[in-house]
C-alpha cells in the first residue's frame, strides 16, 4: 500500500515524458494557433506588475520566435498544398531529424505563449487586485479593476448570497429525494388482486395526483410557482390575524425559497426515479412476486434499490441545476447570489460588473458540485450520464 503514491507518480512521469517525445500529427496547426494568441497577448499593454516590463529586448526575441514558428508552418501548408500526394515521402518536414526539431521547436512556443500568458494575464490580475486593494473609491477606467474593487468592499454580501444558494439547493434537493421518493412509489402503482376497494380506490388516487403534481410542476416556470407560493403562504398567515412581523418569523424568504425549490424539483426527481424504476427488468417483479413476496415487499426489496442506482446521475444532476436555479428567487426577495448581486449594482451603478463576479461563482459551485457527484457516480459503478436522458428530456416540456 505504501508503494502505491509512487508508482502512480511514476507513472505519471513516464506519460509526460513519453508525450513530450510524441511526434503530434498537428504539431503545425495546433502549434500555430498557440502562437498567434501568443503574440496577441505580446501587444497588450504590460501590466504595473509586468516582470517583462523591463526586459523589452527578451520579449522581442519571444515574439520574433512566435513570428518565425508562423513563417515555417505557412512554408509547411504550401509544400503539403503543391505536393499534397508526395508530401510523406517528400517533405523535408517528415525526416527524423527534422520531426525531433519541430516538437522541440513546438515546446519551446508553447513555453513561450505560458510565459506572455503568466505576464499579461496572470500579473494583469494581481496588478489590479492591487490597485482595488489601495483605491477609495469606484476606479475611473479599468473594468477589471472596478470589478475586483466591488467585489472587495462587498465580499461579504457575495459570501452571504453563496452560502445560502447552497443551502437552498443542497437542503431543497434532500427533501425533494425524499418527497420524490414518495411520490414515485404512489405513482406506480398498480391495482393488484387482492386489493380491495378501498386499497384500489387510493391506489388511483394517488397515482393520479402523482401525474397531476408531475405536470403541473413541470409545466410552469419556478419564478411563477415561487411568487405565488410566498404570497398565498404569506396571504394564508396574515388571514389567521398574525402580524407582519410574526409571520416573517414563521415564514420567511428563506423558508420559502426552500419550499419552492424542495416542491419543484420532487417533481423532475419524480420522473428520474420513475424513469430508473422503469428500466429494471420486469422479471425482477416477477421473480420476486413468485417468491411469495407482495408488490410492496417486491418494490421495496428488490425494484427500488435497482431503480435507484440507475437513477442517481439523474439525481445528482438536479443538485447542480438547483444551484443555478436558485437565482430566480431573487424575485420574492432570497438573498441568494443573485440577490446579492443585484445589491451591490444598485450601490455602485454597476449591474455588468457584479453579475460577472456572480458568474464566476455559480461556475465554481457547479463545476464542483459535478466533480464531486461525478466521483459519488464512479465510487457506486453507475454511468455519469442521466438515465435514458430523463433529467433533460423531462424539463425540455416544461420550463423550470
Amino acid at each position: 500500500m505504501s508503494d502505491a503514491p509512487s508508482i502512480t507518480a511514476s507513472t505519471r512521469r513516464a506519460r509526460l515524458v513519453a508525450w513530450l517525445r510524441r511526434d503530434h500529427r498537428y504539431v503545425f496547426l495546433g502549434t500555430s494557433a498557440v502562437a498567434c494568441v501568443g503574440m496577441l497577448l505580446s501587444s497588450q499593454p504590460r501590466p504595473a506588475l509586468s516582470f517583462l516590463a523591463h526586459a523589452f529586448t527578451v520579449e522581442l526575441v519571444m515574439y520574433y520566435a512566435l513570428v518565425a514558428w508562423l513563417v515555417l508552418s505557412a512554408a509547411a501548408l504550401a509544400y503539403k498544398i503543391t505536393h499534397w500526394d508526395t508530401y510523406a515521402q517528400t517533405a523535408p518536414f517528415v525526416r527524423p531529424g527534422a520531426r525531433w526539431a519541430l516538437r522541440l521547436g513546438s515546446h519551446v512556443i508553447w513555453a513561450l505563449a505560458v510565459t506572455l500568458f503568466v505576464d499579461r494575464v496572470v500579473m494583469g490580475f494581481a496588478s489590479a487586485w492591487v490597485a482595488a486593494s489601495a483605491a477609495t473609491s469606484m476606479p475611473p477606467d479599468d473594468m477589471l479593476t472596478q470589478i475586483l474593487y466591488m467585489f472587495q468592499q462587498g465580499y461579504a454580501t457575495y459570501l452571504q448570497g453563496i452560502i445560502t444558494t447552497i443551502e437552498l439547493a443542497v437542503f431543497g434537493t434532500a427533501i425533494a429525494f425524499v418527497l420524490a421518493m414518495l411520490l414515485v412509489f404512489v405513482r406506480i402503482q398498480r391495482i393488484d388482486r387482492p386489493d380491495n376497494d378501498l386499497v384500489r380506490f387510493w391506489k388511483k388516487l394517488g397515482s393520479g395526483f402523482a401525474r397531476v403534481y408531475s405536470t403541473v410542476v413541470r409545466g410552469t416556470p419556478m419564478l411563477v410557482q415561487g411568487v405565488i407560493i410566498y404570497y398565498a403562504g404569506f396571504g394564508l398567515f396574515s388571514g389567521s390575524g398574525m402580524s407582519v412581523t410574526e409571520i416573517n418569523a414563521v415564514w420567511s424568504r428563506f423558508v420559502a425559497g426552500l419550499v419552492v425549490i424542495s416542491l419543484n424539483s420532487t417533481a423532475y426527481m419524480m420522473e428520474v426515479l420513475r424513469g430508473g424504476i422503469e428500466s429494471v427488468d420486469k422479471g425482477q417483479m416477477e421473480a420476486a412476486r413468485s417468491l411469495g413476496l407482495s408488490q410492496w415487499q417486491a418494490m421495496v426489496k428488490v425494484v427500488f434499490p435497482q431503480g435507484i442506482r440507475y437513477a442517481i446521475p439523474g439525481l445528482s444532476n438536479e443538485l447542480v441545476i438547483n444551484i443555478k436555479d436558485s437565482s430566480v428567487l431573487s424575485v420574492i426577495g432570497v438573498f441568494d447570489l443573485a440577490f446579492a448581486a443585484s445589491t451591490i449594482a444598485g450601490i455602485y451603478w454597476k449591474q455588468l460588473n457584479a453579475y460577472l463576479v456572480i458568474a464566476v461563482f455559480y461556475l465554481i459551485m457547479t463545476a464542483t458540485a459535478s466533480w464531486l457527484l461525478g466521483k459519488l457516480a464512479k465510487r457506486l459503478d453507475v454511468k455519469s450520464e442521466p438515465v435514458l436522458g430523463v433529467s433533460n428530456q423531462v424539463k425540455a416540456g416544461g420550463e423550470k
